[in-house]
């Protein structure tokens, strides 16, 4: 039987972007009591602010830096998971983002894919908060990641990470699973089918956003 869930709106934020409705259908991951099935993957902080996922992936191409992650934290009022390093930022660097983001109220850490298991059990040793291990290849050693302390895998392999996932399944079906749904309602569902346990959202822009809103107004003006 389907509940019923009354939902309110507000006249001034008719623009907020929603996740989709079919990620809903994932089983989520529990993180200190906090259920979280969706992220937004952006560093937007207007987006942040206004957008229904349960949580932001604040992971970015640049050598992470903790006023970024503190502007992104202090903005949002949604838990934030944190971009760490460990591709071209490594070693005791990572280590050290990764306390100051546990400190500033991230709820979790997440590590590229390049990063050294000696890295995990590092960063692993120095924070409570899930220590989040990208995967791009289904040729990752997945049984030493979660060895070196990593909590939860975030599975980022394009077309092939239904499969990917099918894959870690058969062997760890208890191991917690973020993963990027694609750009369609049948990419999400695909995702959600293999195993995942939480989706990542890419959003669309400010500026693409803004374009319709514009448009809009000049057929209105």
């Amino acid at each position: 039987m389907t509940t019923y869930i009354p939902e309110i709106h507000g006249n001034l934020r008719k623009h907020m972007v929603r996740v989709p409705e079919i990620i809903n259908e994932v089983s989520g991951i529990r993180i200190f009591g906090r259920l979280i099935k969706s992220l937004v993957f952006t560093t937007d902080v207007a987006l942040i602010k206004n957008c229904n996922a349960n949580a932001v992936i604040a992971v970015y191409p640049f050598t992470p830096q903790p006023s970024i992650s503190h502007a992104i934290i202090t903005v949002s009022d949604i838990p934030v998971f944190c971009g760490v390093g460990g591709g071209t930022t490594t070693g005791k660097r990572v280590v050290n983002l990764a306390m100051d983001a546990e400190n500033q109220g991230a709820l979790g850490v997440v590590l590229n894919a390049p990063t050294g298991n000696d890295i995990i059990r590092m960063v692993r040793d120095r924070i409570d908060i899930p220590v989040v291990i990208t995967v791009v290849s289904e040729g990752t050693d997945i049984a030493a990641r979660i060895e070196a302390g990593a909590s939860i895998l975030n599975v980022s392999c394009a077309s092939k990470t239904p499969s990917v996932i099918s894959s870690i399944r058969k062997r760890y079906p208890e191991v917690p699973i973020i993963a990027t749904g694609g750009p369609t309602e049948e990419s999400i569902q695909k995702t959600i089918d293999a195993g995942a346990n939480a989706i990542t959202y890419t959003p669309p822009t400010s500026a693409e956003i803004f374009k319709q809103l514009m448009e809009k107004y000049r057929m209105e003006h």
